[in-house]
């Protein structure tokens, strides 16, 4: 079924174009699909089909028709997958870096979920649907510990524990500079990026309060990168990756988020060619801790630094 979304541009608002306004309030809707929603007609101001550039001046009632969303079908396929944990409620998996979790209109086969479906003979379904439960993502060029589910009780259980902040998650990051204390915490909200759809920000004006805590592990003060341990209390998107990038310490090898001169700025060139050859930015999902659904313990568990990040830390601690 449709869905529609009713809109009223404020009049104590500055003059505003339409479809950077709606872009803004639905941040759920990528560009192309704004555009193709004006086209044809599903967004009105004030009742009539209007243009993307129309300019809201205050007091303007818009009226968003979402039709409803084509279904992705997320067939098994027989991807190898590194079980840290497995019982007849969740599964534990150490996920590579390259590995997108969950398949969408860019990724529709190779995900974490085509592998679940495949390995995992015995769900019991979440929601109504024969699937695992993907409680927590990865970004796709991060490796580490990630939770799914195999029933809607466990879901649901484990839901909240995301919710209340209860889930301890560990990550290990490089970035860019040095940091002036031994520890701190980032308290910035992060919501999508007004003009830059593919990227999160902390200019938002629709953004949910994001947590990171950190702490130094140690400084390499002559390549001016730092390593961090990192706790989650909020899971944001991208939310390591925008918190440390705004603060002027992206993390080092970030495609998105990242700073190319800092990285060029690197006279070592050894060290620059092991910073090449990451998948993308610097970061590992170290450790998961949870209360099993079912028995009520805490469990906990641990991935090994992936190789590139390795290389890097080590040569880095021999040379610095």
């Amino acid at each position: 079924m449709n869905s529609t979304r009713q809109l009223l541009f404020p009049d104590d608002r500055p003059a505003e174009r339409l479809d950077t306004f709606i872009a803004e309030c639905l941040p759920d809707i990528s560009r192309s699909q704004l555009k193709k929603l004006i086209n044809s007609g599903q967004i009105t101001l004030n009742g009539v089909a209007t243009k993307a550039s129309s300019k809201l001046k205050g007091g303007e009632s818009i009226q968003v028709d979402l039709p409803p969303p084509e279904p992705i079908e997320a067939l098994p396929e027989p991807i190898p997958l590194d079980v840290l944990y497995e019982d007849q409620d969740l599964i534990v998996i150490n996920k590579p870096a390259g590995m997108v979790v969950h398949p969408a209109a860019g990724h529709p086969h190779g995900t974490l979920v085509n592998a679940l479906l495949y390995h995992c003979q015995d769900l019991a379904g979440i929601g109504g649907d024969l699937r695992p439960g993907i409680v927590h993502r990865i970004d796709k060029d991060t490796a580490g510990v990630i939770v799914a589910t195999k029933n809607d009780q466990s879901h649901q259980h484990l839901a909240a524990q995301f919710k209340d902040h209860s889930i301890k998650r560990r990550y290990l990051a490089l970035i860019h500079g040095a940091l002036d204390n031994h520890s701190g915490t980032i308290d910035q909200p992060i919501g999508r990026h007004p003009t830059q759809r593919k990227k999160m920000s902390g200019k938002s004006r629709n953004s949910k309060r994001a947590v990171t805590h950190w702490k130094i592990i140690k400084q390499y003060n002559i390549s001016r990168l730092s390593l961090l341990e990192l706790q989650l209390e909020t899971g944001r998107t991208h939310q390591i990756r925008v918190h440390f990038s705004e603060i002027n310490c992206p993390l080092v090898g970030d495609p998105l988020y990242g700073n190319r001169s800092r990285a060029i700025a690197i006279k070592d060139m050894v060290l620059r060619q092991l910073i090449d050859q990451l998948p993308g930015q610097a970061l590992h999902a170290q450790s998961l801790g949870f209360i099993h659904p079912r028995s009520g313990k805490y469990l906990e568990f641990f991935s090994e630094t992936p190789e590139t990040l390795k290389n890097i830390i080590t040569y880095l601690d021999q040379k610095y």
